[in-house]
């Protein structure tokens, strides 16, 4: 199977929240084979792990995203040709009073210059972006 979608951080951390998404659960085993992420939601990940003080959840997070994310799923880079789409969408939403945040165009880039539609549950995040395709699987 070919890859079909990238998946933003916050789908990437639902599966362990307390209660987790039935639906985006389903879908994330379900499209397993046709997910990635990109560079900057791999920082993200680590960042908020790295965040916490050494104890059992860091290390069960350290374990989750070492086995169940980092060697499970091709994580995109971000390269040049995502800096030039992001840079120009960058500067056509500031330009029109909407400034994107920073790491969510970088993940937009690796979505569009890939092909792959961005799986999130903040579509208003990334709704202003051009030719992004968005999928919300929690609904």
């Amino acid at each position: 199977m070919s890859l079909r979608f990238l998946l933003d951080t916050n789908v990437v951390s639902e599966p362990r929240r307390p209660r987790p998404n039935a639906k985006l659960v389903a879908r994330l085993v379900e499209y397993e084979a046709e997910v990635a992420i990109a560079a900057p939601t791999w920082h993200e990940l680590w960042y908020g792990c790295y965040r916490l003080p050494l104890s059992a959840r860091r290390a069960s997070l350290d374990f989750y995203l070492t086995t169940a994310i980092g060697a499970a799923m091709p994580i995109l880079p971000y390269d040049d040709r995502a800096a030039v789409w992001q840079a120009r969408e960058r500067a056509r939403l500031t330009t029109l009073g909407k400034p994107p945040g920073f790491v969510d165009a970088q993940i937009a880039a690796v979505a569009v210059t890939n092909e792959l539609a961005l799986v999130t549950l903040n579509l208003a995040d990334y709704r202003d972006f051009a030719e992004l395709k968005l999928v919300d699987w929690a609904k």
